[in-house]
């Protein structure tokens, strides 16, 4: 019984008595913890293109063989993600863990860090000295957003159950009708878990703990946005554009263009909230090796020692943040006849490793800018 190896798959043949082994299971036998005096082995064998005649390519496969039968401690049983391998990583804090050595990190681990995320808000006195807006009854909210969304559950809090059901219909598209078809077949089979009663109560949940954004009139044109100074103002005051789409009646006018708005400060809080993010915010600093020969992270480029060097006072303390700005247009809805393009702009906290910074849940959207026209 022979095997060999395709591009992508491994071929089964009856040709000879010889076992041919392939590149990729020698590769995954590599990887199982055997004894040092593997790395030492002769692998020129694998090299060899005529391996049904080869003398040299049998001695080779005998003794891979031989060493495989040697006793070993197998691979890592908490290697049970195979990022090295191929998978994707799901949601990354495990490089933030204690020493407590975890080398994977699941979905359960992120809900975890949700409720977490919550007692550190909740204990920390950042709340009680930001000036950002408070909702009035926010400590009534937070004890409700951290209770087991039925009894004796470990996997779901009330509001992790909340973000991820909101997160499946943005994704998938859902109308808040049907959000709320959902909710209610859910209440029906599970009598005793703490459904919210609606897509209302859930964004009211959400809304109320900080998770929000704003809404802000802009000049059909692009001239102003209608804010601070101009939040008032019907017309632009450079174009004397109108700024709604009819202004026939003051009751339920509709803007004609509208930017959505996603505070920043909260945000950044809430990084320094969660002990683990906290301790990764100052990785560019406290564990970063500053070796002028390779560039692995921003911190490492001379731009970022240039600002450093202009700016000292800003550069001592590692919890200053360093962020990148990223934007460009696209269609959301590239299948609609009628084309449409939004501007989204993307911040991303230099201040974590490298593995991280890029992974979804450090990409900070800021802000939804309608394109020209639009």
């Amino acid at each position: 019984m022979t095997l060999v190896a395709g591009s992508d798959t491994i071929v089964l043949l009856v040709v000879t008595d010889v076992l041919l082994v392939p590149a990729a299971l020698f590769w995954l036998w590599s990887m199982a913890c055997l004894p040092a005096a593997c790395s030492k082995m002769d692998k020129a064998w694998m090299d060899i293109e005529d391996r049904l005649r080869s003398n040299e390519y049998a001695i080779g496969v005998k003794q891979f063989i031989d060493m495989a039968k040697v006793n070993a401690p197998g691979i890592d049983p908490s290697y049970t993600e195979w990022i090295f391998h191929g998978e994707e990583e799901t949601l990354a804090e495990a490089e933030f863990s204690d020493e407590e050595g975890d080398d994977a990190y699941s979905y359960n681990d992120y809900i975890d860090d949700v409720d977490e995320m919550l007692d550190d808000i909740h204990k920390g006195p950042s709340r009680h000295t930001s000036d950002t807006p408070i909702h009035p009854n926010f400590d009534e909210l937070l004890d409700d957003a951290r209770k087991p969304l039925y009894p004796n559950c470990t996997e779901f809090s009330k509001l992790s159950f909340i973000v991820k059901l909101l997160h499946i219909k943005t994704v998938g598209g859902w109308t808040v009708k049907s959000f709320d078809m959902v909710i209610k077949l859910l209440q029906a089979a599970f009598p005793h878990a703490l459904f919210p009663s609606s897509y209302n109560e859930a964004r009211r949940l959400q809304r109320g703990l900080g998770f929000s954004y704003t809404k802000i009139h802009v000049c059909p044109n692009d001239c102003v946005l209608f804010w601070k100074d101009h939040a008032n103002k019907d017309e632009c005051p450079k174009c004397n554009a109108s700024r709604w789409a009819s202004s026939t009646t003051n009751q339920q006018r509709i803007p004609q263009k509208v930017l959505r708005y996603f505070p920043l400060k909260p945000r950044l809080q809430r990084l320094f909230m969660s002990k683990k993010t906290a301790q990764a915010m100052r990785w560019h600093v406290e564990e970063r090796v500053d070796d002028p020969n390779f560039m692995r992270h921003p911190a490492d480029s001379r731009v970022w020692k240039d600002f450093d060097n202009k700016h000292p006072r800003f550069a001592q303390d590692p919890r200053n943040v360093r962020l990148g700005l990223a934007s460009d247009g696209f269609n959301p809805f590239n299948n609609m006849s009628k084309p449409y393009s939004i501007w989204p702009v993307l911040l991303v906290p230099y201040n974590l490793p490298p593995w991280s910074c890029m992974k979804d849940p450090y990409l900070m959207l800021s802000l939804l800018i309608p394109g020209p026209g639009k």
